[in-house]
Order: C-alpha cells, then sequence, then structure tokens
C-alpha cells in the first residue's frame, strides 16, 4: 500500500513538475512564452475584479508572478512527492490563483469554441484541486504515529 500511495503522488506531482520544468527553462528575460500567453488574461482577470469586487489588484510584473508559479508547482510537487502537506498547500495555493486567471471561459459566450475549451481545461484543474484537498483532509484524519515510551524494567530481587 506505501508504494502505491507514493506512486499516486509521483504521477500526481508529475504533472506540476514537468510544467515547472518546461516554464523554467523557456523563461528568458521576459518570463517566456508563459508571461506572453499570460499578460492579457490577467489584465483581463484584475478590471473584472476591479470593476466587481471592487478591490484594488497591485501592479504586478507578470515574469515575477510566472516565476512566484514555477516555484509553487516546482517546490510544491517535490514535497507532494515525500507526502509533505506543505507541498500540498502550494499547490492549492497555485491553483487558487492560476485556475481563474487562466482558464477565464467566464469571458467568452457559451456557443464560442473556446468557452468549451476553457470550461473543460477549469473543471480538470478543479479535479487536480479537489484531490489536493482530498490529500489533505486524509493526511490530517489519520491520527500521527505517537513512539512509545520504553518503560523501564522494575528490577526485582
Amino acid at each position: 500500500m506505501a508504494f502505491t500511495s507514493f506512486l499516486g503522488r509521483v504521477l500526481f506531482a508529475s504533472v506540476y513538475i514537468l510544467s515547472a520544468y518546461q516554464e523554467f527553462n523557456e523563461f528568458g528575460v521576459d518570463g517566456g512564452p508563459a508571461a506572453k500567453a499570460l499578460k492579457p488574461k490577467f489584465g483581463v482577470f484584475t478590471s473584472h475584479v476591479q470593476s466587481h469586487a471592487g478591490i484594488q489588484v497591485p501592479e504586478i510584473e507578470i515574469k515575477h508572478l510566472v516565476s512566484a508559479a514555477i516555484f509553487l508547482k516546482g517546490i510544491g510537487g517535490i514535497l507532494f512527492i515525500i507526502g509533505s502537506s506543505l507541498g500540498a498547500y502550494l499547490l492549492i495555493i497555485h491553483q487558487l490563483i492560476a485556475i481563474p486567471i487562466l482558464y477565464d471561459f467566464y469571458n467568452y459566450d457559451s456557443e464560442e469554441k473556446e468557452f468549451n475549451q476553457l470550461f473543460i481545461k477549469f473543471t480538470q484543474n478543479m479535479a487536480l484541486y479537489g484531490a489536493l484537498l482530498f490529500f489533505i483532509g486524509m493526511k490530517n484524519s489519520f491520527p500521527r504515529r505517537q513512539h512509545k515510551k520504553k518503560v523501564p524494567k522494575t528490577k526485582t530481587g
């Protein structure tokens, strides 16, 4: 059972680790293709947040956002493999930030082709988010192992 759990964590985290590795290799000076794809989506997202929620979103350089995503996915994935809850929390933070920005199906009419593609990716990432919540819930539901204290033997004489 322990090997199966480990294998499952490796396969699950490989999605994040390989993505972080690819973005790291393509990063360059300006953040690479990830920054170019993220910039217009982030602009639309910030305007939505400011207009609908009335919250002022601070100016963030896109390359810093991409580097934060690389860090969260890379370190979070590695920690997740070894069974750390911190790794799962880092991946959850990444998902909470990335999902509404990258998969903005809400900006399209439901008859458009982009709506269906983005909605499918949105629901797939929500499933990954749910799996991370499940991992943390299961991890916290089992009592921690406590080492038994050795009771000194009494000498009878």
